[in-house]
């Protein structure tokens, strides 16, 4: 009766289902570990992180260029501020014990010793950075010679939260802070990194670092999660439909070693009369010397003379009544 599983159509299905079980258990199981990993990494930025805020501050030129294990360390520099060239960061929320509140940050340019310009972050105002009456509260870079201290950040790109890379702010404002957005602003050369103040002067707020791109729980790592039971569930919906086309062939061939017809035929009933169905069960169970196919033709036998006495009868009725008339 499982004969059809050699047929050609069963042998494409069989190959099919043995290959691409194992495939999304396997694209499954990697799907897992690169969530696994996310999370690992997000604990391992975490214990930096707090290791960090009671370390000791390091040079800057020794904790560059900024990575995973770098960033957010505490960093020093020495130089003076550009008090030509301080910038508003606009759109930039804050987290704090009040919520999450919308402002924007107030950025300013360190010229250090060697030359270069380090982007310092030295807090955050609530308000709109097109408003006079918010702006009117920045205060003024200190003048002179300074060091400041603070966390270790790599360049926002275009995926970092708040980032507005599309251009078009007013004149003393940026959207991305990055050397990238710098160039066309300052007339010198700027570090690829940037660091937020540890202690902002008032009336700033201290912004605290952002976690390195990659290692936090964000979008991409729940995406992961995600695609893992993607790939779990397509494993299963293979195996149940293969159940379910073995258990449809399988009953096909019973109903046709039992006689049945398969339903959708049209000019005929779905199971044979009485007599034809009893032959055809006696016909399947037959032994080799044909003893079953004998008894299907006595069935068979039966039936026609059954109908050649109806139509005797039949014939004898319209007889008499042509008789009388």
């Amino acid at each position: 009766m499982y004969r059809f599983l050699l047929t050609p159509r069963w042998w494409g299905i069989n190959v099919f289902a043995v290959l691409a079980i194992p495939f999304c258990i396997f694209m499954g199981s990697w799907q897992l570990s690169r969530f696994e990993d996310r999370v690992n990494t997000h604990q391992q930025q975490e214990d930096r992180s707090a290791r960090a805020k009671t370390a000791a501050a390091r040079p800057l030129a020794d904790l560059l260029p900024v990575d995973t294990v770098t960033s957010g360390r505490q960093a020093s520099a020495r130089g003076h501020y550009d008090t030509g060239h301080q910038l508003l960061v606009p759109a930039r929320t804050l987290k704090d014990k009040h919520g999450e509140r919308q402002g924007f940050y107030v950025l300013s340019l360190l010229r250090t010793d060697g030359g270069k310009a380090l982007p310092v972050v030295r807090g955050w105002l609530p308000g709109d950075a097109g408003t006079k009456a918010d702006t009117a509260r920045v205060p003024a870079p200190p003048k002179g010679e300074v060091t400041v201290t603070g966390a270790l950040q790599a360049s926002e790109n275009q995926g970092t939260d708040g980032v507005q890379a599309g251009g078009g702010l007013p004149q003393g404002q940026l959207g991305m802070i990055s050397a990238a957005s710098l160039v066309n602003i300052v007339p010198y050369e700027v570090y690829d990194a940037w660091i937020t103040l540890t202690d902002a002067p008032a009336p700033l707020h201290a912004v605290p670092p952002a976690a390195a791109e990659g290692s936090g729980l964000d979008l991409k790592a729940f995406q992961n999660l995600g695609y893992t039971g993607e790939w779990f569930v397509f494993a299963g919906f293979v195996v149940f439909m293969w159940f379910r086309l073995f258990r449809r062939d399988a009953e096909a061939a019973k109903d046709a070693a039992l006689g049945i017809a398969p339903e959708g035929d049209e000019g005929g009933p779905r199971v044979a009369t009485g007599a034809v169905a009893e032959a055809a069960a006696e016909a399947t169970e037959g032994d080799s010397t044909g003893a079953g196919a004998s008894t299907g033709a006595a069935a068979g036998a039966s039936i026609g003379a059954s109908a050649q006495d109806e139509g005797q009868g039949a014939g004898e009725g319209e007889a008499a009544r042509a008789g009388q008339a």
